[in-house]
């Protein structure tokens, strides 16, 4: 039993699917360790690694020249225009993510008694044990690489390139030498139809015992310890491997020291003891604890699972959801799989889903502190922004940027739409992912000089694209596109849809805030747009146009921006558009059941202030079996589908449920469901610049507030508003007798 939170978690059976491997990763390499004790498996994975398809080559459609005549007769109505703003090619995916191969452990068949695997979430240690055995594996912040050491009296190492989906064209070489004691193995992978491929290297090193090379692998016999030390490169044309082995001898046990040879479990000690300050520091930041049952806290993850409504199973989620999502962030943001995937065919492309998925997924960033993930995102941002501008160049004829709905790490460009998916007419983008940037700028009280040049860029698009009106002289969103939804009476390309309007006023409004030279011209512009709309049923209508009707089930809630993430309607601030998105809220149905809908819904109806429908949208996701044993989550009820948007998003709606924050305003415990009445936060973020730690319990609450600027903001608690006046490195203690 334990005292706190169980910051891993365990199994005390081997996981004979990939999807229940336990997972570690740098936000390069990813490791995913499954299989039985005989044939254990470590699938390598790399962010880099997406298959050329043709997307490689893919351009934006050259449109800008028809848009004003679909403007012309979207506001005629005719309402089916927009489907014919095309230039006739069929839905192009983008380039796949998938794994690179499996490093493979044969041993001999034993009685295994005792067998345990498990996953440090402090570390990121992955550890299988029985008697007489034991492997473990991390993949390190600061060496970037795969680092394994194996205890086993008979074992067998191999690369293997034959993963589930794998194209049966690969072109697949392999070789193994003599290196030392040990050997050298080196798979090489060219994709089909491409000068393109990748090459994994394996350095095995044991401490005693015999090495034979048994083609294509290595055989180990009477060794104390084997360590291995694994990367991968994705390359074009032919890879010189000498500097890449050079570097993984570098690493190797040392040959010479004052104490004699360094065994591999030494040389294993020693890698890890220089990745974990990387990574222990960032994990540690943020802690949840809900008083659990130390009872249940001890249970294997998957007894955990069965149990639905115990707080043991919140706290091991939000762990497991920051610990996942930070070792997939690095190189780049998490993908639809964060960073792991054992199969060639990733759904929807294993991509980079930008109109909810990685924003949901990257959205407890800042207030979670977790500025690891916010660079890893703005680091795939600012490298794309020479396409942003050729998407805006080339579909609407404007200056400044567009960002695209889907892309695989390599293409920034907008080429993935059809019919029924235009996302080329959606335009929100470039706002929603640079929200967490902007959020992490108010965090710390610095602006990113990298962050105020793509506002600018944002900026100026909707100066060129904002210029047809309405009758009332308001400016009109046109094409506007509501993802991934269409009005019932209408196209799917149709006018002012609520996020495209909420996303242009944001944008404006925010890049003036970085430039103020600008200003005046940026708000001027803001201010001609229309306010949103509430329909006949007194829901906020998810298309301010008059005329188009809503369609309410659907597992979106793009129209809901304006709320979350945005503070454009708040209870507070806008009370009567809160109570028409409340409405908005109620009449949303979940569509197909999608994981990432339902944590929308949730952080929606949290910044509403409305506790029950937060219970409710968690408890769809953890009833309705979406997690492995893994821990990492799944995109439809009973594990249909390995997706990270459940997994990644759920700390951010345990952070909304507890604390709030703006530039000016702090909220404490807004929308804490009833099952969980008591309960610790420590470490989280405002965006007045002061890191704060909560405790609650039925009768009494207090906070305590460590501001890093002075600043006056406004308290909300369930009892109103009051000023709140906070003095740099002088905490704040708040207490509450009611919440």
């Amino acid at each position: 039993m334990t005292d706190g939170p169980v910051h891993g978690t365990w199994e005390p059976r081997p996981a004979a699917r990939w999807e229940d491997g336990f997972l570690s990763g740098n936000g390069h390499h990813g490791a995913l360790l499954f299989g039985d004790p005989e044939d254990e498996r470590v699938v390598v994975t790399h962010h880099t690694l997406v298959r050329p398809n043709g997307a490689e080559h893919a351009r934006p459609p050259r449109l800008a020249a028809e848009l004003p005549a679909l403007q012309d007769r979207l506001l005629a109505g005719e309402l089916d225009a927009a489907e014919r703003f095309t230039d006739g090619r069929p839905l192009q995916w983008v380039q796949p993510f998938h794994p690179a191969f499996q490093i493979r452990l044969r041993r001999p068949r034993a009685e295994e008694p005792g067998y345990r695997r498990s996953v440090d979430f402090t570390t990121g240690v992955l550890r299988t044990q029985c008697q007489g055995r034991l492997s473990q594996v991390f993949v390190s912040r600061a060496d970037d690489v795969i680092v394994q050491c194996v205890e086993a009296p008979d074992l067998v190492v191999s690369l293997d390139h034959r993963l589930p989906g794998a194209p049966h064209a690969l072109m697949v070489g392999q070789s193994i030498v003599r290196a030392a004691d040990g050997a050298l193995i080196t798979l090489r992978v060219r994709y089909p139809h491409s000068d393109r491929g990748y090459t994994g290297i394996t350095l095995v090193v044991p401490t005693g015992g015999r090495t034979a090379l048994v083609p294509p692998g290595a055989h180990v016999t009477g060794a104390a310890s084997v360590l291995l030390l694994t990367r991968v490169v994705r390359h074009t044309g032919e890879l010189d491997t000498t500097p890449h082995v050079e570097a993984l001898r570098e690493l190797a046990p040392e040959s010479e020291s004052e104490s004699g040879a360094e065994s591999g479990s030494e040389a294993y000690t020693r890698l890890l003891d220089r990745h974990i300050p990387l990574h222990h520091a960032a994990y540690r930041r943020v802690t949840l604890d809900l008083a659990a049952d130390p009872a249940e806290r001890a249970l294997a993850g998957s007894e955990l699972l069965d149990r639905p409504d115990s707080p043991a199973l919140l706290e091991r989620l939000f762990a497991a959801g920051r610990y996942h999502l930070l070792s997939s962030s690095g190189l780049l943001p998490p993908r639809l799989t964060g960073l792991w995937t054992g199969d060639w065919d990733t759904a929807w492309s294993g991509a980079f889903t930008n109109d909810a998925n990685l924003n949901l997924q990257t959205a407890s960033a800042a207030c979670a502190a977790l500025p690891e993930v916010t660079e890893a995102l703005a680091s795939l941002i600012h490298r794309q922004l020479p396409d942003w501008q050729d998407n805006a160049r080339e579909i609407f004829g404007a200056r400044g940027v567009v960002a695209p709905p889907h892309s695989d790490g390599e293409s920034g460009l907008t080429y993935h739409f059809s019919r029924e998916y235009p996302l080329h007419l959606w335009t929100a983008g470039a706002d929603w992912l640079l929200k967490p940037l902007v959020d992490h700028d108010e965090t710390r009280g610095e602006q990113d000089p990298r962050t105020a040049h793509a506002l600018a860029e944002v900026a100026r698009f909707y100066e060129d694209f904002l210029h047809r009106v309405d009758e009332h002289g308001r400016l009109v969103v046109v094409p506007s596109y509501s993802p991934e939804n269409r009005p019932a009476n209408a196209s799917w390309g149709a006018i002012n849809a609520a996020m495209d309007l909420s996303a242009a006023r944001h944008a404006l409004l925010t890049a003036a805030a970085y430039h103020p030279g600008e200003a005046t011209a940026w708000r001027a512009l803001a201010d001609r747009l229309p306010p949103h709309r509430t329909n006949a049923d007194g829901a906020l209508a998810e298309w301010a146009w008059p005329g188009l009707d809503d369609t309410y089930d659907h597992r979106h809630l793009s129209h809901l921006y304006g709320v979350w993430p945005l503070d454009e309607i708040t209870p507070y601030d806008t009370p009567d558009l809160a109570r028409a998105a409340h409405r908005a809220l109620e009449l949303r149905g979940s569509e197909n059941d999608s994981a990432h809908g339902h944590l929308h819904h949730a952080l929606v109806a949290a910044r509403l202030r409305d506790g029950e429908r937060v219970a409710h949208a968690l408890g769809q996701v953890l009833k309705g079996d979406f997690f492995h044993t893994s821990l990492m989550s799944a995109h439809y009820p009973n594990r249909d589908v390995y997706n990270a948007d459940a997994a990644h998003t759920l700390p951010a709606v345990l952070v909304e449920m507890l604390v709030q924050s703006t530039p000016d305003r702090l909220v404490l415990l807004p929308a804490v469901p009833a099952t969980c009445p008591r309960g610790e936060l420590r470490g989280v973020r405002t965006r007045f610049g002061a890191a704060l730690d909560l405790t609650w319990s039925p009768t009494e609450a207090t906070a305590v507030l460590r501001p890093t600027r002075s600043h006056r903001v406004e308290l909300r608690t369930s009892s109103g508003a009051e000023p709140l006046d906070l003095v740099a490195g002088e905490d704040h203690v708040i207490r509450l007798e009611a919440w």
